[in-house]
Formats: C-alpha cells, sequence, structure tokens
C-alpha cells in the first residue's frame, strides 16, 4: 500500500508542477487552446496517442474484444496505428495545420463555420462537440473503477474520481494545451513502459508465449483453434471494430486540433514517426493482452446464463490480480495516465469550443482575450465536475459503457467526412455539411433511443458508428454534386493558403 500510494502521490506532484509551469503559455486564447502553434514533434505525437488511448481502450475494449476474437484482436491495434495514426498524420496532418491557419481557426467548429462561411453550422458543430463529449468523458472513468477497486480494496472508488478529476482540473485551467502536451509526454513514457512490463508478466503467468497460445488453441468454440488464428472467429465484426476505432479519429475534434499546434513541416514527419510507432506498442499491446483473457476464464465469475458477472470490464483486472505489488502500482499509473491524458484532452476541446463557437459574438458580445480564457477555464472546472459526478453515480446510468461507442461515433460520422472534403476539394457545399451533420448524429441517437426497433445490424453502436461514417463519404459528394456550387473567389481565397511558395533544401526537392 505505501508503494502504490507513493507513486501515486509523486506522479501527481509531477503533473501539478508541470501545469503551474506553462502557466506563461497559456496568457491568451492563442496560447491556451494550441501552445501557440509552436507545439514540437514529440509532444504532439504523443498528445495524439495518449488522446487516442483511454482507460476505455485499455480496460473496456481490449478485454471486450480480446474475449470474442481471441489473439486476432491485435489487428484492432494494428489498425489504429496504421490508419488511426499514420494515415491520419498523412493525410490530414499538414493541410490542417494550413488552412487552419489560414482562416484564423482554433477549433473544428470554427473551421466549419469560415470554411463554409456559416455561423449556423458553427453554432451546430459546437452542440454536437458538447453534447457527445460530456458522455465520453464520464466514460473514462469506468475502466479505472475496476482496476482501482482491485488495487485499493480499502478506498472507496469515488475519492479516485475526485483526485483525478481535481488533479486533471488543476493542471488544464492552469497551463492549458502546453500542460497538457508535456504531460500527455510524461503519460505516454509511462504507457508505453507499463503496457509492455504487463504483457511480459501477464505471459510468463501462462508459461510463455508459446504455451499461452496453445492455452487458446485448447479452448472449446464452433470453430476448433478459432482463438488463436489470423483472423479469429468473427472476422467481420473484427473489421468493423478497426474501422470504428480506426478511422474514427479522423472526424473527432480532440485527435485532430492536435495538428492545428504542429510547428513545421520536419515536425508533421517526425510526429507520423512518433505517433505510429507509439500506437502500434500501446493499442497493440492492449489488444494482445486482452487477447488472453479466456486463459483466466477460472478465475472470472459466471452468472447462470453464461454471462460475465462484472462484464467483459472484469476480465483485464481479473488477469492482472496475480501480479506483484510493484506491477499493480505501474498499472494504476498506467491506466491513471491513460485516463486523465484524455480527459484533459477531452475537457479543452470542449471548453474551446464552447467558449470560441456558441458564446463568443453569439451569447456574449465583445468578448477579450482574457475573458475567453477565464471563461474557457471555468468551463473546463464545470465539464470534469459534471463528468465526475457521472462516473461516481454511473450504477444508475446503465448506458454509459455503451456511451463511448455512441459518442465516438456521432462525432465522427457527423465531422469526418465534410471536414476531410473541405480540405482537400473546394465543390464541398454547405448543405452537404448540413446532411453530414444530421446523418451521423442522427443515426447514433437512433441506436441509443430505439436500438431493440432497429435493424439486427444497427442495433450495435460500432456498426451504427461504422455506418454513420462511411456513410457520411458517400453522403458529402452526392450533396455537393446536387446542390449550389460554392462562390468560386471565396474557396480559391480559402484554397490558395495551399499554393504559397516556400523554399526547401534540395534533399527535398529536385528543382526545375
Amino acid at each position: 500500500m505505501f508503494l502504490k500510494i507513493s507513486l501515486l502521490v509523486l506522479f501527481f506532484a509531477i503533473m501539478i508542477g508541470v501545469g503551474v509551469y506553462c502557466r506563461k503559455h497559456s496568457t491568451d486564447v492563442k496560447g491556451f487552446v494550441l501552445g501557440g502553434r509552436a507545439v514540437g514533434p514529440w509532444l504532439t505525437a504523443f498528445a495524439y496517442g495518449t488522446s487516442y488511448f483511454s482507460a476505455v481502450i485499455f480496460v473496456g475494449y481490449a478485454g471486450q474484444f480480446g474475449w470474442k476474437f481471441g489473439i486476432a484482436s491485435t489487428w484492432i491495434g494494428i489498425g489504429n496505428a496504421v490508419l488511426g495514426s499514420l494515415l491520419a498524420w498523412v493525410v490530414l496532418g499538414r493541410r490542417t495545420r494550413l488552412m487552419s491557419q489560414h482562416l484564423e481557426s482554433a477549433t473544428m467548429p470554427e473551421f466549419f463555420g469560415k470554411r463554409f462561411s456559416s455561423p449556423a453550422l458553427k453554432i451546430a458543430a459546437s452542440v454536437i462537440v458538447f453534447v457527445f463529449l460530456i458522455p465520453y468523458t464520464a466514460s473514462l472513468y469506468n475502466g479505472l473503477s475496476r482496476l482501482f477497486s482491485m488495487a485499493f480494496p480499502q478506498i472507496d472508488y469515488s475519492v479516485c474520481v475526485i483526485v483525478m478529476a481535481v488533479l486533471t482540473g488543476v493542471y488544464v485551467t492552469a497551463g492549458g494545451y502546453m500542460a497538457t502536451a508535456i504531460n500527455d509526454f510524461i503519460q505516454g513514457i509511462i504507457m508505453l513502459f507499463g503496457i509492455v512490463a504487463v504483457i511480459a508478466a501477464v505471459l510468463s503467468q501462462n508459461g510463455g508465449f508459446v504455451e499461452a497460445l496453445n492455452g487458446l488453441a485448447a479452448i472449446e468454440s464452433e470453430v476448433p483453434g478459432a482463438f488463436n488464428s489470423f483472423f479469429g472467429p468473427d472476422p467481420l465484426n473484427l473489421l468493423f471494430v478497426v474501422i470504428l476505432t480506426s478511422l474514427g479519429t479522423w472526424g473527432l475534434p480532440q485527435m485532430v486540433q492536435k495538428f492545428y499546434a504542429i510547428k513545421n513541416e520536419q515536425d508533421i514527419h517526425k510526429g507520423t514517426i512518433i505517433s505510429t510507432i507509439f500506437a502500434l506498442v500501446v493499442a497493440g499491446g492492449c489488444y494482445f493482452l486482452g487477447g488472453f483473457g479466456r486463459l483466466f476464464s477460472d478465475k472470472l465469475t459466471f452468472a447462470e446464463n453464461g454471462s460475465i458477472v462484472g462484464g467483459f470490464d472484469a476480465i483485464i483486472p481479473t488477469m492482472l490480480s496475480g501480479l506483484p505489488d510493484i506491477l499493480i502500482a505501474i498499472v494504476i499509473i498506467l491506466v491513471l495516465s491513460a485516463s486523465m491524458s484524455t480527459l484533459s484532452s477531452l475537457v479543452l476541446a470542449s471548453s474551446s469550443t464552447l467558449t470560441l463557437d456558441l458564446l463568443k459574438d453569439h451569447v456574449i458580445k465583445n468578448m477579450s482575450e482574457k475573458k475567453q480564457v477565464a471563461i474557457m477555464r471555468v468551463l473546463i472546472v464545470v465539464f470534469i465536475v459534471i463528468s465526475a459526478i457521472i462516473a461516481i453515480f454511473k450504477d444508475y446510468l446503465s448506458a454509459i459503457a455503451d456511451m463511448m461507442g455512441i459518442s465516438w461515433g456521432a462525432l465522427a460520422g457527423a465531422f469526418l467526412a465534410p471536414f476531410l472534403y473541405g480540405l482537400y476539394w473546394k465543390r464541398t457545399t454547405k448543405a452537404s455539411v448540413w446532411a453530414s451533420f444530421i446523418f451521423g448524429a442522427g443515426i447514433m441517437i437512433l441506436n441509443m433511443l430505439f436500438r431493440g426497433s432497429l435493424p439486427a445490424v444497427l442495433q450495435s453502436p460500432i456498426n451504427s458508428g461504422v455506418i454513420a461514417m462511411l456513410g457520411g463519404l458517400v453522403i458529402v459528394p452526392v450533396v455537393s454534386w446536387l446542390t449550389k456550387k460554392p462562390d468560386t473567389d471565396l474557396t480559391e481565397a480559402q484554397f490558395s493558403c495551399y499554393n504559397r511558395e516556400v523554399t526547401v533544401a534540395a534533399k527535398e526537392s529536385l528543382g526545375k
């Protein structure tokens, strides 16, 4: 107990210290929200990765999909690295940085408002962000509660929630984006070493990697050896999970806004490589670990209907319960790091969106820079308090477990297509953006409210999220061709930022 608490105290002290140190970078809106657009590749890449992977992934998704797909669940982590990180940086990174600076937009809703000359689009996007980021934020505590109860059975879970919320609120309100980025880097290092240590320890409990695979092969299933096979027992649903958790990052405000703050071209190249390797180790490691969950069936409790008592969230904590105290302490710090980094990114995205896109000029006129930063700090506290309350009383909100998938699907379903086409295609129209907003958010609201009445394929939040995202990629170009073409002079002015000539070294271009 002394060891665990000592490591926690040290961890929290560092987080607070970074927040206080970064106060000088958060005196204006640009500094508070974007770190002055001068954040280096390591900080940006780690901020992207740690915002991507939270306790929901480590405990909930890794346990659930590892149980369903076996060792093939590792493909989810590989997809997160290649599609969710590598291609996201290559396709979105440079263009997002250029156009967001050219349009002077600090948030995704503000981008939509200025790119399509529509204040109404900006307001609608900010409402979608506000509505769907709150439950996403609350869901972060779910995985933490399981591990905290295992490691600290003497301490009430609500104490952990309150401590985590308070400390995250302190360093984010103090230092803004720069404090979040630096702490994300520290938390990312912990996540990298922690997941490797945990995997090694769990495999050693089962006689090593080969013996663990043999154990999976011996588990009875409809298809013999399915849980240690290349694509697992259900390849189609595995593909849907890969698409949702990988392509979804392209439309999440808290992820895309990381590209707004990149410093220069070299940082994009470095950040792409660092972010991809980070995702491969952390996401690949989490799902790889979850793939061995069925080897611990004898330690799980099952109800009469065959379901796991405590749900899939009980699998990973059960796997880790037999580890030495030092490793359990590392796991607690790992999951805290994953949760706090994602929480800080979400509340910063929520508060900046609500302040800059909804309150500024619409509710509060002539809002000064100082007042904008002050309101954002207040809203950060409000968002953290709301999410903590939901987490503490989660037993009364059974839908919270599904809200991660619903939130992810709604945000990415609404925003991915219009944001991507908005960066690359001048013909994208305002009407097509509205159509994507309505379709993406609408299909997930239907899934949440009328799940049992929907066709079987849409009853899963994951399937609905994938359909929302892929549907938007078709809806936007179709509606754009069917509606009035945007003003040519306006779009040419917007896309002029891509045509600006720059001088590069010969190794980058042979020249004329």
